[in-house]
């Protein structure tokens, strides 16, 4: 017997798994549906979910669909590229940074509408479940969550389409076939997996691609361009000041049009088993490796060190959904302070798949780095060589004290 629930947020993506959930909530539950659409840049139209949730009863009042692009790159985005964040040593986490900003907003609507309980439509397989669910419980503890997958006996697409088929849920003649993968997307990245893409032998099909043209046929001319950062934030590009995300959809742009940002990848899920996916993150590869070039400046080596060190554990506490854990809001701080001086322009080439820095430079204010000193050629005293026999000889006294004991 289902428990009692008076009001209910669904994440709400229009599509057929979550109109069959909403269907199922409103039978299930008996309860009264609001429904949450967010704009993150998906580059899909948002007002067919609109009419589909007018159409299976939910009031006007209680259809919120809205626009996060520049809060999602300026709040989420940008600090997660500050830290230089890689899953597993190649993945950016484009669908794990999306997920807590959904979340937050669910829980908001819930405190506007007077909902008691948040749903979304996750599998109990996969780690977005995880994400969702922990940003619930951070941001309100006492929030009741219904999980569909979890609990109903719609275990296959087929019998999703006999449900919506006999709730008379509209579904889309594209969308009635099996389809060979699943995807999400963001203005960050598009992720594809399942069915074609399980056997990590093969090769990824070149229709799975949606959002970066192929490598090989990228054009042979490279194309140079320049990001100018303030406190490790991207904020021009070739000299033009962008937003948020008008500036990512730009690098977005140039991604495409060379190729970049493609990553075939089997990875840890958080909740123990593996899985391949193909991933695209155009602007987000190229702003990844600008950040690095620009810390290379004006970064202190310790620090860059030690972000370095502390970065495969801030990526895995997004990845595992844990963007509001106290550990992760310290690790952003420790970050944060780092990017004070993290000021600059660097100049990238794109070709062929494929970003390079070729250039950097930064005000005299930020600058780390001195000609004066590391120049091969006389350096008027900057820097006495002579020094460097202490220094050898000061770290060389443990291995010194080893070898004379015989290790």
């Amino acid at each position: 017997m289902a428990s009692k629930v008076n009001r209910v947020v669904l994440a709400f993506s229009g599509g057929l798994d979550t109109s069959v959930i909403l269907k199922w909530l409103q039978q299930t539950y008996d309860c009264e549906v609001v429904t949450f659409t967010a704009d993150l840049g998906q580059g899909e139209e948002l007002e067919p979910a609109r009419r589909k949730a007018e159409l299976m009863g939910v009031k006007p009042e209680h259809i919120f669909i809205e626009d996060l692009r520049d809060e999602f790159v300026r709040d989420y985005v940008f600090p997660m590229m500050r830290a230089n964040a890689v899953y597993e040593g190649q993945y950016l986490l484009g669908t794990s940074i999306a997920r807590p900003l959904i979340a937050k907003r669910q829980i908001e609507i819930a405190r506007q509408v007077g909902a008691d309980t948040v749903s979304h439509g996750a599998t109990g397989k996969g780690n977005d479940q995880v994400r969702f669910e922990l940003g619930y419980y951070a941001l309100n503890p006492d929030i009741k969550v219904i999980a569909p997958w979890r609990e109903w006996d719609l275990t296959s697409r087929t019998k999703l389409i006999e449900f919506a088929e006999a709730h008379q849920i509209p579904i889309p003649r594209d969308k009635r076939g099996e389809a060979p993968f699943s995807t999400d997307a963001n203005l960050l990245h598009t992720s594809s997996e399942g069915k074609v893409l399980e056997d990590p032998w093969e090769e990824v099909p070149d229709y799975v691609y949606s959002r970066t043209n192929n490598p090989e046929d990228a054009p042979d001319t490279p194309e140079y361009i320049t990001i100018d950062f303030e406190r490790g934030d991207p904020v021009a590009v070739n000299g033009e000041a962008l937003g948020p995300a008008a500036l990512l959809a730009k690098l977005n742009d140039y991604g495409r049009t060379h190729g970049i940002g493609r990553l075939d990848l089997v990875e840890n899920r958080f909740v123990g088993m593996k899985s391949r996916g193909m991933y695209e993150t155009p602007g987000g590869t190229i702003l990844h490796l600008a950040h690095r070039g620009i810390e290379q400046l004006t970064l202190d080596g310790g620090a860059a060190h030690m972000k370095d060190a502390l970065m495969p554990r801030y990526a895995e506490l997004i990845y595992n959904g844990f963007w509001f854990s106290p550990e992760r809001e310290m690790l952003q701080a420790a970050i944060d302070s780092s990017q004070k001086s993290v000021t600059g322009t660097v100049r990238l080439k794109l070709y062929k798949g494929a970003p390079h820095v070729v250039g950097r430079k930064a005000d005299v204010r930020y600058n780390l780095y001195s000609t004066d000193i590391v120049t091969f050629e006389d350096d008027m005293g900057a820097y006495d060589q002579r020094d460097a026999e202490g220094f050898i000889k000061l770290n060389a006294l443990r291995l010194r004290l080893l070898g004379r004991r015989g290790r």
